[in-house]
């Protein structure tokens, strides 16, 4: 493991409001672990794209996947500059004012060059973490994966060093003249869940829904 907190860069340091900056690397681990979800922002001859897609952390590396018929992805594994985003949203913070009313999150952003897997293994075992990502015990009931599917699949990583994350929460902060306002003031608190499992129709009888599913759970 890498040292215990990442260094600001000129990339990275918060300039507006740094006090909710987080350089703590295990904090950071934590956010990205608890999302499923980031966007992966590039740019390809002078435009600018961002793609959302699933992505899993592995140690100081994270991982996203995708057809290796894609224009992003071959672009990408040739060395072009990446800023990775994950954001969060914990709550919606209802100050006496609009404008000290805000969000209370967690996100990161880290940029760097993005490197393709291409050892079969390697990229086995980091499609296997997407998937256990999104539902831990998923992999071992799977098929296994063909030769074909794993070469139409392109998988990228990013090591984890020029890194910035931010994190609100609490309540409110308005002017002091305000707190005696006749408003109502507060945070509405967001989470994300996963709802009951429905079965494909074309299910096989007999067949019942893992355990796993219901321990499931969502930072």
């Amino acid at each position: 493991m890498s040292d215990a907190a990442f260094a600001p860069t000129e990339k990275t340091r918060i300039r507006r409001l740094n006090k909710r900056a987080v350089w703590d690397r295990e904090a950071v681990y934590g956010v990205l672990d608890a999302g499923l979800a980031c966007h992966v922002g590039y740019v390809i001859d002078g435009q600018p794209y961002v793609t959302p897609t699933a992505y899993a952390r592995v140690g100081d590396r994270v991982f996203w996947h995708g057809s290796s018929a894609s224009r992003m992805l071959r672009r990408l594994a040739e060395g072009v500059p990446v800023c990775f985003t994950v954001s969060l949203l914990d709550g919606i913070v209802h100050a006496r004012s609009g404008f000290h009313s805000s969000f209370n999150y967690r996100s990161v952003m880290a940029f760097g060059e993005a490197a393709e897997v291409s050892d079969p293994d390697a990229k086995a075992q980091a499609l296997e973490a997407i998937v256990e990502r999104i539902t831990p015990g998923r992999w071992a009931d799977l098929r296994p994966m063909t030769d074909q599917e794993l070469k139409a699949t392109k998988v990228l990583s990013l090591e984890l060093e020029e890194v910035a994350c931010k994190i609100r929460d609490g309540g409110p902060n308005d002017d002091e003249e305000d707190y005696a306002l006749p408003i109502w003031a507060g945070e509405v608190p967001i989470r994300m869940v996963m709802d009951e499992p429905v079965d494909d129709e074309r299910l096989a009888d007999g067949i019942a829904q893992p355990a796993y599913l219901k321990d499931t759970r969502l930072g």
